[in-house]
């Protein structure tokens, strides 16, 4: 291969298209932007941020910092965590005390992450599939 040889891939490079110019181009008249509206006008794209009239987003949130209602408040359980309590029977109560899940948590999920060699028995936290197979598998029980 020599520096004169390179050329850019097949289709990458596109002559660009002339509007505007005439019936046989086959963009011309409208030249591509339709008929009426706002955005077939000279200079109509509107304001950044322009949302039709509806109050827009920069405006409808806080100037300083908030909490989102979305956010997920399930904290995740590791199989090795539960592994590692003291305690056979696991609510989330007990995941708390154990410094395992946040205090601010309102429920959690135990996922499949590390082994679980001994029973235990969930009660009001739930479980990933995979998890639901390991803790039954080591003779434990989930109560929902």
């Amino acid at each position: 291969m020599k520096l004169n040889d390179i050329k850019p891939a097949e289709g990458s490079k596109t002559v660009r298209v002339r509007v505007g110019r005439g019936i046989g181009s086959g963009m011309g008249k409208t030249a591509g932007r339709g008929h009426k509206g706002q955005r077939a006008r000279k200079g109509g794209r509107g304001k950044v941020g322009f949302e039709g009239g509806q109050m827009p987003i920069q405006r409808r949130l806080p100037k300083r910092g908030f909490n989102s209602p979305l956010v997920n408040q399930t904290a995740e359980v590791r199989l090795s965590e539960l592994q590692k309590l003291k305690v056979e029977e696991i609510d989330l109560a007990a995941l708390k005390l154990a410094n395992i899940v946040p205090a601010t948590a309102e429920q959690a999920k135990v996922i499949k992450s590390g082994e679980l060699t001994r029973k235990v028995v969930l009660k009001g936290v739930l479980a990933t599939k995979g998890a639901r197979e390991a803790i039954t598998a080591a003779g434990g029980s989930i109560a929902e």
